[in-house]
Order: structure tokens, then sequence, then C-alpha cells
């Protein structure tokens, strides 16, 4: 059988291509090499799903930082607004949270790879356990999938493998492979949204597991006058260094870390100014006037963060707090205010919730998602050298270049027929 379209990957992006070509009346196969489809979607937020963020396509634009522009035309042809309504229609309740942030009602994943199953079926969408090797070329154009156990045939073939991040969900680099072979630029393959080591290595590890919920987390580079990144929310403390929400959206800002140096600074207390810290800390010495000062800070700060604090203050542990100078106790202020930690680098690929970096987008149509050097090859989603934010906007743009590539390859198949 020659299909309308081979896919290669059974992720966000080839699923939801593959039910967007099955509704238009075209044959698609879906080629996926792990046990089943969607497996990197039943993890995503936490097992949740943040299947997009309720906000207009000029807001996905700016939580872009990579080649924002060339989703120009796929997002406004398919927003947010799109993806809305596409569950809404497959009978998926969604609800919106903190920060424009859109789950399923159920707070389950599994109903959002669910439902795309459930449409590629309706559609009479193929799929096949097996391995691509390579994309097989006639005269130039893409016209099959050459597998482990054999040869797809189709009048294209899409791309949607996915990066490197996460291996455990079949996302192993087979994509940028693919690309590479077509004849391709693959821009180089880094960590993004992920978790980050410090210089402070075992200061962090002294507070392993311990979860701030509520503070404030400021990336800055070193010789720049304003600061990259800077939001309330939560982190975590690691073994390594650092991680959580907080922690993951500043990852996406680092570039070049091999010539350019960032620290981050914690603030502790965002709810008080220094003035206020400094009243609050004096009215509770105020009540403990013969208590050391290693002693002193329970009501203030989390147990496995004091250790820390009394070491940066660089006031004696067992100094009384009646005899803490005010020069001193300024000092706790300033540290309690701004906690400030070394980045050193990022986890490895294989840690990050996306990757950056993929086939080069200048060699792609934004229109279309078409290879421009070979006829009838697509690429969509992850693969692509475009990434975002925290916030459903990385699985929006898998939707986005889905929806744009799907009715492309219609229009084309339509052509090729008559």
């Amino acid at each position: 059988m020659i299909y309308d379209a081979v896919i290669i990957g059974g992720g966000a992006s080839g699923l939801f291509c593959a039910a967007q070509l099955g509704r238009r009346g075209r044959t698609a196969l879906v080629v996926e090499h792990s046990d089943r489809c969607g497996k990197k979607l039943l993890i995503t937020g936490k097992g949740r799903c943040n299947v997009t963020n309720n906000c207009d396509a000029d807001t996905v634009m700016r939580n872009i930082p990579r080649n924002p522009r060339f989703m120009y035309s796929s997002l406004y042809r398919f927003p947010p607004a799109g993806v809305m309504s596409y569950f809404g229609s497959l009978g998926v309740a969604l609800k919106t949270e903190r920060g424009g942030r859109v789950f399923p009602e159920s707070d389950r994943a599994s109903d959002i790879a669910e439902a795309l199953l459930r449409d590629c079926r309706k559609g009479g969408v193929s799929f096949v356990t097996d391995h691509a090797e390579e994309v097989i070329f006639r005269d130039g154009a893409a016209c099959g999938v050459k597998c482990s156990s054999g040869e797809y045939l189709g009048r294209n073939v899409i791309v949607a493998a996915g990066g490197c991040s996460y291996p455990g969900t079949g996302s192993a680099g087979d994509g940028y492979r693919l690309a590479e072979a077509a004849g391709h630029s693959i821009v180089p393959i880094t960590p993004s949204l992920c978790p980050i080591v410090t210089a402070e290595r075992e200061e962090c590890a002294e507070a392993m597991g311990l979860s701030l919920k509520n503070c404030t987390l400021t990336l800055r580079k070193e010789g720049a006058k304003k600061p990259v990144f800077s939001e309330l929310g939560e982190l975590l403390f690691t073994h390594f260094g650092l991680s959580g929400p907080l922690v993951l959206s500043a990852s996406a800002h680092l570039e070049d870390l091999n010539r350019k140096k960032y620290y981050m600074d914690i603030d502790l207390k965002p709810g008080l100014d220094c003035g206020k810290l400094d009243m609050r800390i004096r009215r509770d010495w105020g009540e403990m006037p013969g208590r050391n000062f290693s002693n002193s800070l329970g009501r203030l700060l989390p147990a496995k963060l004091i250790p820390v604090i009394v070491l940066r203050s660089g006031i004696p542990p067992e100094k009384k707090v009646s005899q803490i100078t005010r020069e001193e106790r300024i000092r706790l202020v300033e540290t309690v205010k701004k906690l400030t930690y070394t980045v050193r680098s990022m986890r490895p690929v294989e840690y990050a919730i996306i990757t950056r970096g993929g086939v080069k987008v200048s060699e792609v149509d934004p229109g279309t998602m078409g290879s421009k050097l070979r006829q009838g090859l697509y690429f969509i989603g992850e693969v692509l050298d475009v990434d975002a934010y925290t916030g459903g906007f990385n699985l929006q743009i898998a939707f986005s270049t889905a929806y744009a590539c799907a009715c492309a390859v219609s229009d084309r198949c339509g052509g090729m027929r008559e």
C-alpha cells in the first residue's frame, strides 16, 4: 500500500498530524519504535498534561525565545483557541490555571493521549511498531521509509520523531539523524527546561529535598545590567544543585555556558522588603535574647536552610543574638533576600523536558513545514530548532506545526491524484 503520508513518531505532533490527515480523508501510517504511542504526553505537566496556554498567538510568540518568527504562520492558523476547541470536540473537558496553563479537568494526561488515539482510529490511521532507519527518496523526492522489518511507501514523509529529552519515552534523537541524512543542517542539541548544576553543589546537597513554595528566583548574566529572568514561584534543592518550576523556566534563558557566566539569586522572603524583614528578625530575637544565633532562625526559615544562611551571613553560630551588631544583622537580611548560586551547567539532555536545537528552520517552509531541500519531506514538533518556556507553549508548537503540515500534505495529495 502507498499511503498519503508516512509519519515517523507517535508523539504529540505525530498523532495530531495523523488525526488531522484522517479527518481530511487521507491515508496515514504512524511508525513508532516504542511499545506505545504518546508516552511523553503521559508524563508532561507531572502527569497532568499542560496541553496549551489560554492566550493569543502573540503571547505564544513572546514565549518562544528561539526562532519565534518561524512560528508566525502556523500559530495564527492554529492558535491555542484551536487546540482547546479540538480537544473539547473530542469530549475532553479543559480548565485554565495560573499563568494561563490549560489542563484536562480530570488532571489525567492519559485523557489527552487517548483522545488523540481515538481520533486517529476514527480517521482510519494505521500504526506499526518499527524503527525508522532512513527516508527513501526517488528522483530527489521522499517516497517512503525504510524500517527494521521492511519498507513503507508514502507520497509524503513526515518526521515527528521528537528530540533527545526523556529517552525512556522513545525520544532518541532519530529525527536529527534522518534529517541530516537527507541533507539538512542540525543546530547543535542542548538541554532546555532543565535542572541546573551549581558550583555550590555540596551546599545544595545539604538542603536536598527542600521545596520552597513561595520565593523569587532572579537569573543574572555577568556583566549585564538587567536580569535575564525573574519570577515568583517554586524551586527544589537537589544533590547536584537546583530544580523545580522556577529553575526549569530560568534554564531556557541560559546560552553558551562555556563563555558566559550566570548567577541565580533567591529571595527567600519576597513578601518583605529589607526594612520589614529587619523588624521581623529584631522582634523574634527580642523574645530570645540569650539564644545562640544558629538556633534563632527557626521561625523565619526552613530547618534545612538555616546552616546555609548562618554560614553565608558570616555571623558566628554560637554568638548570642543580643550581641549581634547592626552591621551583622543587615548582612543577615541581605543574605536572606539574596541567596546566590553560581550556574555551572545544566543536567544532561536526558533530564531536560525539551531539547534546544534541531533541524535548521531556514531550510523549512514555515507555512507548510515542508523541506526546502527535498520534495515531499516534512518536519514537525520538537525535531525543529524551536523551543519555548514552560506553560503549555511547547505542546502548542507541536500542534500548530502538525496542523500546518497536515493541511499542506492533504492539499498536495489532492493535486497529486488529479
